[in-house]
């Protein structure tokens, strides 16, 4: 295997540079006198992501989400020392009678310690210690954290009002685009970034986007573990926002990582005479972070279980049927992402698929699991009739033990049963529906075409699409996970990973280290079925799979329609937009996917004409070509369907 590393995959270089013709290697010098507060900004990346977050919150908004985040882990922390510690059980369950004369009610300060009492037995305790010491010193750090941050907001305000010129008032109802063609634009006056005269919108998405474009094509190239086969469980997913930070804090910006700055890889990493020696280091500092983890699984693993408990039980008892609710999970929010695309681009995007992926996934209910529900929801209701019509009759039966609770668990039982009881009058299509699904998400394997009614397909997209309750399962494992998966799987890739680091680095003039899947080159990394033969130099090795980079050169063009990409580029994408409109109005047949283009047998991103009921009214037209789509700043990749809309009876349909 190394071998094979050394010889064939060598570091791929730049096939051009981010920068505006006869720019390549320009330095701006300018004098000091004419400086503006925003000349030459040291740490750019997290300047634009500052930038890039700050529209849709404001300073005050940003502020508050800060103050509310200390005072809730002072919260949680305190409140379960609290009710540790100062709280007498047997008074509040009446199990010891307190110094009241018969008359007289027991309230519930009755059952509070007094202060010297509950002070001595926190004191008394070691664990509590302990707990409380981790804590303040974490909360100490945060607050730090906090004050450097609103400094960090009030800069990012004074640049949205002296430099872009936009209120504070009005900027909630400015699209990024709008904000990002005012960074292009004020960089000539103020250079903040004195390497590169001016900024693409390149420029600014790889700074802000640099390590989740590294994260995305790891995921991509199926290099990060996160597919296991447990005993008796099959092919399951594990990526948990546990194990993500720990996947970030070993590659980019934890001691020892990779990187030496935000926007360089160290040196050692972009040569491959000493890979092996490399391997080896990066695997001892995995096994080390790994044992780390071992030891604080405790501590992280009780405040998960009180956060969750905090956060979720008052959200159980409203709507007991949020739990069986779904929500896009978070390996499905890195492998739908497109190189280059924002939190914001990204969420809107999936959100727009989420009626109809949560359609088709109903459209899999079992007809025993609704036998049962239907027979646990009659007889659970009956003994809740009985109990609501004897509270009726004499309110003091609620004053027996237990019947309160009683009343509360069978309401949410009957609720949870409903919520496996089909709509009657609903009648299902999953191929139209996974259709509807793919204009959005915008990526499918193959050999989910033609099957979207087996179990297997609904079984590999609820790994993207999961339940509420098994993303709370997961993150209330991960502390337990985490480690384990860290020594002994991630640790066994290091050696692909240092190699992946060095194969996949480009520097760009006034970018710095961006991994080269974002460079969205299609010479360098296009798969053969999207482009004629010989316009690709990419190995297996070196191709994006499922389409990605043409995905998102085009998402990223469409998006942004003021960017120039290179030539070879444009040439690429007239040529693409050509061909679908010749497919789609010229030879009659329906095209599922814009990846028919290349090749009919792939379905990578089908797209309806009219489906208003998941569609804004911006998205409600039907669109012929991708030249008409071009012309749609907030577009995504459109391409008409003849045929049958899902609410026609197709073969797959069922009632």
């Amino acid at each position: 295997m190394a071998a094979h590393f050394d010889t064939e995959y060598q570091r791929l270089e730049a096939s051009y540079s981010d920068s505006p013709p006869g720019e390549e290697n320009l330095l701006v010098h300018v004098p000091d006198g004419n400086k503006s507060p925003w000349h030459h900004i040291e740490n750019l990346d997290l300047f634009f992501q500052r930038i890039s977050f700050y529209p849709s919150n404001g300073f005050t908004c940003m502020l508050l989400g800060e103050v509310f985040e200390l005072v809730q882990l002072l919260f949680v922390v305190g409140f379960t020392v609290f009710l540790a510690n100062c709280v007498d059980y047997d008074i509040l369950f009446a199990n010891k009678f307190v110094n009241h004369t018969d008359s007289s009610k027991v309230t519930l300060p009755d059952a509070f310690l007094p202060v010297d009492v509950c002070s001595a037995s926190i004191r008394d305790n070691v664990t509590v210690m302990f707990v409380l010491m981790i804590s303040g010193v974490f909360w100490l750090h945060r607050l730090i954290k906090f004050i450097y941050n609103v400094c960090c907001y009030w800069e990012i305000r004074s640049f949205y009002t002296n430099a872009l010129k936009m209120s504070m008032a009005e900027l909630p109802y400015f699209t990024w685009q709008e904000v990002q063609a005012r960074i292009v634009e004020i960089q000539k006056e103020h250079q903040i970034c004195i390497h590169k005269k001016e900024l693409t919108e390149l420029d600014i998405y790889h700074r802000i986007l640099r390590f989740k474009n590294y994260m995305v094509a790891m995921v991509n190239k199926s290099l990060l573990p996160v597919r296991f086969r447990p005993p008796l469980l099959g092919e399951c997913v594990f990526y948990t926002r546990g194990l993500k930070y720990n996947f970030e804090l070993i590659l980019f910006w934890g001691p020892g990582s990779l990187f030496e700055s935000e926007w360089s890889l160290k040196p050692q990493y972009k040569r491959g005479g000493n890979r092996l020696e490399l391997a080896d280091k990066l695997a001892s500092r995995i096994l080390w972070i790994g044992i780390a983890n071992l030891l604080l699984c405790p501590v992280v693993l009780v405040w998960q279980i009180l956060y969750a408990f905090f956060s979720y039980t008052e959200v159980i008892k409203r709507e007991p049927g949020s739990l069986g609710a779904r929500c896009w999970s978070l390996y499905g929010r890195c492998y739908l992402r497109h190189f280059n695309e924002l939190d914001h681009e990204l969420m809107s995007r999936l959100s727009k698929g989420y009626k109809a992926s949560s359609r088709y996934m109903n459209c899999f209910l079992s007809s025993l699991l609704t036998v049962v529900a239907k027979n646990v929801a009659f007889f659970a209701g009956s003994l809740l009739a009985v109990l609501i019509a004897l509270t009726i009759y004499d309110e003091d039966v609620l004053a027996v033990e237990h019947v309160l609770s009683s009343i509360t668990l069978l309401g949410v039982c009957i609720t949870v049963c409903r919520s496996f009881i089909p709509d009657k009058h609903l009648v299902y299509c999953p191929e139209q529906l996974l259709r509807l699904i793919l204009a959005h998400i915008h990526y499918m394997p193959d050999h989910w075409q033609g099957n979207a009614h087996r179990y297997e397909t609904r079984d590999q997209f609820s790994q993207l699409f999961q339940y509420k309750a098994v993303f709370i399962l997961e993150e209330l494992t991960s502390p337990l996970v985490t480690p384990f998966i860290l020594i002994f799987s991630l640790r066994r890739k290091s050696l692909e990973i240092i190699d992946f680091f060095r194969n996949f680095t480009v520097e760009v003039v006034g970018v710095g280290d961006t991994c080269s899947f974002a460079q969205m080159d299609i010479r360098q990394h296009g798969h053969p079925a999207w482009m004629s033969e010989g316009k690709t130099e990419a190995s297996i090795y070196q191709q994006a799979e499922d389409g990605k980079t043409e995905l998102s050169l085009m998402h990223f063009a469409l998006t942004n329609p003021q960017w120039q990409p290179p030539t070879e580029t444009t040439h690429f994408i007239s040529q693409l937009k050509e061909r679908v409109q010749r497919e789609t109005t010229g030879d009659g047949h329906t095209l599922t996917s814009l990846s028919e283009v290349g090749r009919r047998t792939h379905s990578h991103l089908t797209v309806r004409g009219r489906e208003t009921d998941t569609l804004s009214p911006h998205y409600g037209h039907t669109l012929t070509s991708l030249s008409e789509v071009g012309r749609r700043t907030h577009s995504h990749l459109t391409v008409r369907v003849r045929g049958r809309e899902t609410d026609t009876l197709s073969p797959h349909c069922q009632r």
